[in-house]
C-alpha cells in the first residue's frame, strides 16, 4: 500500500466525520444557552410547598424576625428549616385551628412527622456556603433571597452562580450594611451603598477570599 494513501477502513469514518462536525458546534451551542438559561441558573423558580406558608404575611405584615424560624443562621454554615414545634407555637394556640391549608401542619404533628418542604435555594454538593460569616460581614438576606418579606411564594431572584458570587466577593462593598439592620429586610440609607460599604470594610477588616479552596473544599 503507497505510504500516502490511507486504509480502505477510513472510508467508514467519512460519514462519521459529516455527522460529527454538524452535531458538535450544535451540541456546544445548545450546552451554553441551556447552562446560562434562567432555567438552569433557578432565577424565578418557585415550587410548591406542603402548605402554603406566606412569607409576606408573617415576615412582612406580622413583621417576625428571620431568626426566629431560621434560628442557626447566625451561627451554622444553614440557615435551619424549622421544626414543627416552632409553628404549633403559635398555631397551638387558636390561630387558624379549623384552616383546611393547615391540615397537613396538624396532621404531621400529631403523628409525629416531619413536612417535607421543597428546597427553592439549592446550592450544588461541591460548593460550600456558610451564612455566618456573611452575616457578620453585613450581607443581609436581602443581597442573596431578595424581598422575602413580600412574597407569598418565595421564589429565587438571584443566580447563585459562580460568577455572581465572584462578582461580590471581589467588590463586597455596595451590597454591605451596618450588621445591626442585616435583618431589617427594609432597610434603606440615604447614603452612597458603596461610599458605606468602602467605610464598613475599612471599619471590620472586611476582606473576602477568591481563592478557590474557599468554596470548593
Amino acid at each position: 500500500m503507497n505510504l500516502f494513501q490511507f486504509p480502505r477502513w477510513t472510508d467508514t469514518l467519512r460519514p462519521l466525520l459529516g455527522i460529527a462536525a454538524v452535531l458538535t458546534p450544535t451540541y456546544i451551542v445548545a450546552m451554553f444557552v441551556y447552562g446560562a438559561s434562567a432555567e438552569t441558573l433557578q432565577v424565578g423558580y418557585a415550587p410548591e410547598q406542603p402548605i402554603p406558608f406566606s412569607h409576606a404575611l408573617h415576615a412582612g405584615k406580622l413583621g417576625m424576625d428571620c431568626r426566629y424560624c431560621h434560628n442557626t443562621v447566625e451561627a451554622a454554615d444553614a440557615a435551619a428549616i424549622p421544626p414543627l414545634e416552632t409553628c404549633m407555637n403559635c398555631h397551638g394556640g387558636r390561630i387558624h385551628l379549623n384552616s383546611p391549608k393547615l391540615k397537613p401542619l396538624f396532621d404531621a404533628y400529631a403523628g409525629g412527622e416531619s413536612l417535607k418542604w421543597v428546597k427553592v435555594h439549592d446550592l450544588p454538593e461541591f460548593a460550600y456556603f456558610s451564612h455566618a460569616p456573611h452575616l457578620k460581614a453585613g450581607v443581609s438576606c436581602v443581597e442573596c433571597h431578595g424581598r422575602v418579606d413580600q412574597m407569598d411564594l418565595v421564589e429565587t431572584v438571584k443566580p447563585l452562580s459562580m460568577g455572581w458570587c465572584l462578582d461580590c466577593h471581589r467588590d463586597p462593598a455596595p451590597f454591605l450594611r451596618p450588621r445591626e439592620e442585616v435583618f431589617n429586610l427594609g432597610w434603606t440609607t440615604s447614603e452612597d451603598r458603596r461610599t458605606l460599604g468602602e467605610r464598613l470594610i475599612a471599619a471590620h477588616g472586611i476582606a473576602p477570599r477568591q481563592d478557590c479552596s474557599t468554596c470548593h473544599r
